[in-house]
């Protein structure tokens, strides 16, 4: 039975990266989609109105990056090694980025 957890365990971790992958994939897409209309029209309400848009697919993409940093540590539980990040390690991290957002 401990068998079947753990397939299930990496079956949802293996689907959940496939999922990040993707929608990292579409919200880069529409990204430079954003920035490439922005260029174009270059008047300050447009960009003033797109740059909104892009906070958000930065927001999602860094919600993306935070998500894999929780996968990984999933699996280094799972693993129990003690290689790699410390939580306080983790949050140092996420600080930083929190802090190049704004």
């Amino acid at each position: 039975m401990a068998k079947k957890k753990n397939q299930n365990l990496e079956e949802f971790i293996g689907e959940a990266l496939e999922n990040i992958r993707s929608d990292r994939a579409i919200t880069s897409h529409l990204l430079t989609e954003l920035v490439q209309e922005m260029n174009k029209q270059g008047s300050i309400s447009t960009i003033q109105q797109c740059g909104m848009i892009a906070s958000k697919y930065v927001e999602t993409l860094q919600r993306s990056n935070e998500q894999i940093v929780k996968l990984a540590g999933l699996l280094q539980k799972k693993e129990g090694k003690q290689e790699g990040l410390t939580a306080s390690e983790k949050d140092e991290i996420y600080d930083l980025l929190n802090e190049s957002e704004e």
